[in-house]
């Protein structure tokens, strides 16, 4: 699929945001159905997939980031109502209802002509982008030519709305932790693992430690590692390591007594947060006597939804600063043809070249 972005210095007179999220399932007839769009075409063993729908199964088949995705909406709408810019707040998923396409024909029908997309990913890769923005494609190509026109909002890794909520989530996770241990207490910031071909095109690792170091020097404490968790694939498939379970396993063995995980990778406590960190995590650091404490995802914390409204501003005024903390800059608006391919490593990708640990 050819993606068209809009052209560097083109801006378009948008009249309406579109909240494009990975979506969920709403009860247990949901979730087959639910796992069947998300899988299709990946080659992912079918035991997994009946591992996976139990883990719903122990949530009565409902993920926790529809309504989680219900309260950002509301704030950002009432957002948006009071400081402006007063867009319309329309909700579209890649895999289950509101379904994009769906969603698209209800804009075109309200005559909607041009729309900024905010996508729940505050990280560059190919299921994190690219696959949203050749998703909503796909979706305008179903309603027909008079479809809206969708730009997406950049990548927030680094932008203050998105890490100081981390920085005070972190802080807030630390102070649970005794006075005389807290300096020894390890971070394990955890993202959703991808496959090293699908990293190696992209800036996904690099960003996730940008952001680790931000958030670690923020709450000022230095012992941390980027881990990962919710792996997939085939075990023959190299993807990002180490797993979570891993880590915590390694940690006792060196004689640690307290963890705080901290799920940057994340925006909101959805059912991959819950089930792999607050149920396996913690079932796995009780077992082996690991003091685990689990910071939270900055949901809607008002900070977070004023970050939303900024990344609007950036793109329909042009006197709006584009923040960003660290030294890598704001990310770019328009995406390059070659950005966030899949199992295709881009020459000018930034990828780290420190190892992902600093305990």
């Amino acid at each position: 699929m050819t993606l068209q972005p809009t052209a560097p210095g083109q801006q378009h007179p948008y009249d309406a945001l579109l909240f494009v999220s990975f979506g969920g399932p709403e009860g247990m007839d949901d979730v087959m159905p639910f796992l069947e769009n998300v899988l299709r075409g990946k080659n992912v063993p079918p035991e997994r997939m009946r591992e996976v729908a139990h883990h719903y199964e122990l949530f009565g088949g409902v993920s926790p980031i529809n309504e989680q995705n219900r309260t950002l909406i509301a704030a950002l709408r009432k957002e948006l109502e009071e400081n402006g810019p007063r867009l319309p707040v329309y909700w579209g998923n890649r895999n289950w209802h509101p379904m994009l396409a769906d969603t698209l024909r209800r804009m075109t029908d309200d005559g909607v002509k041009n729309a900024l997309a905010f996508i729940t990913s505050a990280y560059s890769s190919y299921s994190g982008c690219r696959q949203y923005r050749e998703d909503i494609e796909r979706a305008r190509e179903a309603v027909g030519p008079g479809a809206p026109h969708v730009d997406k909002l950049r990548v927030f890794y680094n932008h203050p709305g998105f890490v100081e909520p981390n920085i005070e989530n972190l802080r807030a996770a630390l102070a649970r932790i005794p006075t005389q241990r807290r300096a020894a207490t390890r971070i394990a910031f955890t993202a959703h693992s991808i496959p090293l071909s699908m990293a190696g095109g992209c800036d996904y690792e690099a960003q996730l430690l940008e952001t680790c170091r931000l958030v670690a020097e923020g709450a000022g404490h230095e012992r941390w590692r980027l881990v990962f968790q919710s792996r997939s694939g085939p075990p023959q498939q190299p993807w990002l390591e180490p797993d979570i379970r891993d880590y915590l396993r390694e940690l006792k063995e060196s004689g640690t007594s307290d963890v705080v995980i901290a799920p940057v990778g994340f925006i909101s406590d959805h059912l991959e947060v819950l089930y792999d960190l607050d149920v396996e995590a913690r079932q796995l650091s009780e077992e082996i006597g690991l003091n685990m404490i689990r910071a939270a995802t900055v949901g809607a914390h008002p900070q977070f939804i004023r970050m939303i409204r900024e990344l609007i501003l950036e793109r329909t005024s042009e006197d709006v600063p584009r923040r960003a903390l660290g030294t890598c800059g704001a990310s770019h608006d328009v995406c390059p043809q070659d950005c966030c391919l899949m199992g295709a490593a881009r020459p000018h990708a930034t990828r780290p070249v420190a190892p992902a640990a600093f305990d």
